[in-house]
């Protein structure tokens, strides 16, 4: 079963502004717990023949300090304008059962939180980029340009382990309200890109 998808990302997490998690797995988060949700606005893909064009979905995830400990809680969102179809492929393809890089990260999960539709909204305004579901997740992230840089160009991490790519901005929570499944976290860190591609 093929698949690819092509859109911008948002994420935030628990951790201070320099996420460890996102610099190796294994390090362990700034407190003793890591909370991310992870947001995907799909501009183009397919799976297995399923256009799945212009959906959205959320992750959101609590793990151990230690990522690599394995037993994550991960909650899935899909927008509620997908078809049954695009849901139940969305579900695969998120949840790992259809590899890639979710299919990677599949082992560590302990267990699924919670699969729902709901409205989903993500923009992206130059430096912002917010992310509302529902009435469970509000934020908004800024990413960051350091002092001195007059071309407005942010910080990118480069060749970092992280399930949307090796090269992602760096960014900075602005707003942050996050209540869904059962976690429930401020996030003050983030993540952003334009361009994410995943296929397998």
């Amino acid at each position: 079963m093929a698949w690819d998808l092509r859109g911008s990302y948002a994420e935030t997490c628990s951790c201070e502004l320099m996420c460890p998690c996102n610099l190796t797995i294994d390090h362990g988060a700034t407190y003793d717990f890591c909370r991310a949700t992870l947001a995907f606005d799909i501009r183009e893909g397919q799976v297995d023949g399923t256009d799945v064009r212009g959906r959205r979905v959320v992750t959101i995830i609590d793990t151990p300090k230690v990522m690599t400990d394995g037993n994550w809680r991960l909650g899935l969102f899909v927008d509620e304008e997908a078809t049954d179809e695009q849901f139940d492929k969305l579900v695969q393809v998120f949840g790992g059962q259809l590899g890639g890089p979710m299919g990677a990260l599949a082992p560590l999960v302990g267990e699924v939180v919670g699969v729902e539709r709901a409205a989903i909204e993500m923009r992206d305004d130059g430096l912002l980029h917010s992310v509302r579901v529902g009435d469970v997740i509000d934020f908004e992230v800024e990413d960051i340009v350091p002092f001195g840089v007059e071309t407005g160009e942010p910080v990118r991490f480069a060749n970092m382990f992280h399930p949307v790519g090796s090269n992602l901005t760096m960014a900075e929570a602005r707003r942050s309200r996050i209540d869904a499944f059962g976690i429930r976290y401020e996030g003050r860190t983030g993540l952003s890109t334009a361009e994410f591609s995943w296929a397998a």
